[in-house]
């Protein structure tokens, strides 16, 4: 592994927490989410185990990748890397806004429905990242969200309440 001044990069780091997360879901989607199955599902070619396994085998081989420094060429200067004394000229507050945005998102969507949780999120969302043309904004937004609830809704057919609570009577 590459170190610098004895320390290892912040992409490795990530990459082991990664890991190690991959690892404990992967116990889970391996040994306790089949065990919990009726006798009738565990005919089934696919378990509700099936994606997650996927999902943790294609992690942990991305992440070894990153921690063992497989996607790096040897001649490519670490000029990408995060240099941590650096830190203020990054756009951290923009990380957090939008973290805080997301956390919003999930909080308002019950409360003020789908369509207007995904419509404020996106809006918001490329508001902080520095679009300014606001038509365009929220033409982009109301049609994506629009897009995305028909998608959900009507073609794939689980319900995901459009509206507020106090309107579709919750």
């Amino acid at each position: 592994m590459k170190t610098t001044g004895g320390t290892m990069a912040l992409d490795r780091w990530l990459a082991l927490v990664i890991l190690l997360i991959c690892l404990a879901y992967g116990y889970a989607a391996y040994f306790t989410m089949d065990a919990l199955l009726p006798p009738i599902m565990k005919r089934s070619p696919i378990w509700p185990s099936s994606f997650p396994k996927v999902l943790v085998i294609g992690a942990i081989l991305l992440s070894l990748s990153i921690l063992l420094g497989l996607e790096k060429s040897p001649d490519k200067s670490d000029a990408a890397d995060i240099n941590l004394s650096r830190l203020h000229e990054y756009k951290v507050g923009q990380a957090v806004l939008l973290l805080v945005l997301m956390v919003a998102y999930a909080l308002l969507l019950r409360p003020i429905g789908f369509l207007a949780a995904t419509f404020l999120f996106l809006s918001v969302g490329s508001f902080i990242l520095g679009e300014r043309r606001f038509g365009l904004m929220i033409l982009v937004a109301a049609i994506a969200a629009g897009t995305v609830w028909y998608l959900v809704d009507v073609v794939l057919g689980i319900f995901l309440s459009p509206f507020p609570m106090f309107l579709s009577g919750g």
